[in-house]
């Protein structure tokens, strides 16, 4: 909001660290409103992130830092968001070591804009628990009551919830769902949590129901949180989605969900646009580099087949966009003959006429433009990739 750039900020820094140092050793700091952005997410809804100045960053840091070292050995061995040696990956083979234990039934709880209704003094309540120092229990509270900054530069008072976008905010979110991990670990509950997704995982139907029913009542009157119950459910787990994943029958294997299929392929779409005006060669490029990325998460998954479906119609979109940048029949006639293809087979393509996407599944455009071709021009095969392994 200050418009600093992180490039600017040692420079600044150089110049007025004494003076901020002595804000923060006399607790007399003001941090700035955030900056609220919102982005979309995979539900088709919107996330409002509040995003901090580049020098209220650096000091959120610095306290993470400190507050994580000594906070997260204190955690549940059954969270994994946002901490060191743990990842979306530990909570997912978690998930599958309950499911192949015989627990069959899911209790999926999505809390409803957990991040903007937590309970400033509750939490509060809990830092104090841990943090003696006066000065740092007023800056945190500072940060959380700091404000956002809509349009029109309009300031709006933060009276609860933590800011997504700041360094703090997944210690401090973490710090208040301890209290549920330690709730479900006093029942003996068999679970999962990644940030605010929480999986339950029981030997029945009934169990679940009993489950979903307490665990709703124990963070409505104890948390002062609130269950989406449009979102959450008691189902099979292969009826389910957790962090994009989803499980075959008795979580033999881990295998992509459906809404995360249609999410990549909705980022291709994008990446291959026919109105783009960009070469194959630099939209190769540019979808490799996604595509690389992607798979670092998504090559975890052991039901593969589908990997194969999506290089197949990958591979589609690319011959639809080299049939729509030819432009015309006379075009496409000659750059076919150029590369090889049998003579009537091109002529009885061209006399249908085809569009785009069905010009780029003919059979004459798969012959010349196989899977051999795409990988000499260097395209990355989800299918050919080594699967990523996790524990």
């Amino acid at each position: 909001m200050d418009g600093m750039t992180v490039e600017e900020v040692a420079g600044y820094l150089r110049e007025h660290w004494p003076r901020l140092k002595g804000e923060l050793l006399e607790g007399r700091y003001r941090p700035s409103p955030v900056k609220r952005v919102e982005i979309p997410k995979g539900d088709g809804g919107r996330r409002a992130l509040g995003i901090p100045t580049v020098i209220d960053r650096v000091i959120q840091q610095a306290v993470n830092q400190v507050l994580q070292e000594k906070w997260d050995p204190t955690f549940s061995e059954h969270s994994h968001g946002f901490r060191k040696n743990r990842s979306a990956h530990g909570a997912i083979a978690e998930a599958q070591r309950y499911i192949k234990s015989g627990l069959s039934w899911v209790v999926d709880i999505d809390l409803e804009r957990f991040f903007d209704r937590v309970n400033h003094d509750r939490l509060m309540a809990a830092v104090a628990k841990r943090v003696t120092d006066k000065r740092l229990l007023r800056l945190i509270r500072r940060y959380l009551e700091a404000g956002a900054v809509l349009g029109a530069g309009l300031v709006k008072p933060t009276d609860e919830g933590v800011a997504q976008g700041g360094p703090l905010s997944p210690l401090l979110s973490n710090l208040v769902l301890d209290e549920l991990d330690k709730e479900l670990e006093r029942r003996g509950l068999s679970f999962v949590r990644y940030a605010d997704d929480c999986n339950i995982y029981v030997g029945s139907e009934r169990a679940g129901l009993r489950v979903m029913e307490s665990i709703g009542r124990y963070l409505t009157g104890r948390m002062k949180l609130r269950l989406n119950e449009a979102k959450s459910a008691v189902d099979r787990p292969s009826r389910r989605k957790f962090l994009g994943f989803s499980f075959t029958i008795g979580g033999r294997k881990r295998r992509i969900a459906p809404r995360s299929i249609e999410k990549v392929k909705e980022k291709i779409r994008e990446q291959t646009g026919r109105s783009e005006g960009k070469s194959l060669r630099q939209v190769i490029g540019s979808l490799n580099a996604y595509l690389r990325g992607w798979y670092g998460y998504y090559g975890a998954c052991e039901a593969r087949s589908i990997l194969r479906d999506l290089d197949t119609w990958i591979r589609h979109r690319l011959r639809a966009l080299l049939w729509e940048q030819w432009k015309n029949n006379r075009r496409r006639v000659g750059e076919l003959l150029k590369r090889g293809a049998d003579l009537d087979l091109v002529f009885e393509t061209i006399w249908q006429r085809f569009k785009a996407w069905r010009g780029g599944n003919s059979r004459v455009m798969n012959v010349v433009f196989d899977k051999v071709w795409f990988r000499r021009q260097g395209l990355f095969s989800l299918y050919k990739a080594a699967p990523v392994v996790i524990a």
